[in-house]
């Protein structure tokens, strides 16, 4: 129970008292829109910068922490895109959306917040490399996927489509602060000193990216509820929740994972749908229904699977 007191909810308070302020209209949604923008375009962007900036990348790679995360959420979208269409007879749009939901864990907003509770703050290394490539490479997939989908029977080329799916990511705030991060940790290693007032300034910027994110992401989630398509919310929910942490787990064995590597990409692994897989779904106005609802409900369901692999999880 300790772990359910002390690293859980804290987190999810959060998340619910931004989600009880907006229901009882205490704050409105465009206050929520410009919060998450806030956060989503600057603030999350300068704490990935600051992050990986300062981040040992060659000590903290650990390729088989890399293909024991990314096996388990690319086989989760194959599971979500073949079942959704295949046996619930989505639309090929919509189950490209659907898998992309089941793809996309919320390694960010929840990832960091409860690994670092849970573990400490020297901790989220690990975290930090998945997420270095997390968008970048999932986003890729996702728009190539959806691209190569849409364009059946027409004549667009696979440089073409490429093309396109590549300059749709690099345009992503988070793949900035992301890129940026990289450029400046080589730059510190090739010798440059930065003034301390420029890292104090980047460290109150970026302390303010997960209480706003996490407190914007509740007033977020009031917009979504849950409406029909319960056997797609529970197929998005089953690959995030189980099958993620589950293949993850059994390989990061295999690979005699170091316990940090194992701790990171498990605990990743094992969150819930993030908000980019409901803008995913807008963005193509495709299974944007069991996008919104499969986040909410993914969310609330997240607080029990969080809680099973932290007790898993020394």
């Amino acid at each position: 129970m300790t772990i359910l007191f002390d690293v859980i909810l804290p987190v999810f308070i959060i998340i619910g008292f931004g989600y009880v302020v907006a229901w009882r209209k205490m704050f409105s949604e465009i206050a929520v829109d410009g919060l998450m923008r806030f956060a989503q375009n600057f603030a999350v962007p300068v704490l990935l910068f600051a992050n990986i900036s300062r981040l040992d990348l060659a000590g903290n790679f650990n390729a088989g922490m890399w293909i024991a995360f990314y096996t388990g959420a690319f086989l989760s979208y194959f599971i979500g895109w073949f079942v959704s269409g295949r046996y619930l007879g989505r639309n090929p749009e919509d189950a490209v959306a659907i898998g992309f939901v089941c793809l996309f864990s919320n390694s960010l907003l929840l990832g960091i917040p409860i690994m670092e509770r849970a573990y400490g703050a020297e901790a989220i290394a690990g975290n930090l490399a998945i997420i270095a490539i997390h968008s970048p490479l999932l986003y890729t997939f996702g728009i190539t996927m959806m691209e190569f989908t849409r364009a059946r029977g027409q004549s667009l080329s696979v440089g073409r489509i490429a093309l396109r799916a590549l300059s749709g990511v690099l345009h992503t705030p988070l793949i900035i602060g992301i890129l940026c991060g990289v450029a400046m940790n080589l730059l510190l290693q090739a010798g440059l000193v930065m003034p301390e007032g420029f890292w104090a300034a980047t460290d109150m910027m970026a302390r303010a990216a997960l209480p706003a994110a996490l407190f914007g992401l509740g007033g977020v989630l009031y917009r979504y509820r849950p409406e029909g398509d319960a056997t797609a919310i529970a197929l998005c929910c089953l690959c995030s929740l189980v099958i993620h942490p589950v293949i993850t787990y059994g390989l990061g064995h295999l690979f005699a994972l170091p316990q940090g590597a194992m701790r990171s990409a498990v605990i990743t692994a094992s969150m819930s749908p993030g908000i980019n897989a409901y803008l995913f779904a807008s963005i193509y106005d495709a299974g944007k229904r069991v996008a919104a609802s499969s986040v909410l409900v993914g969310t609330a369901l997240s607080i029990l699977t969080i809680w099973f692999w932290l007790a898993i999880l020394p």
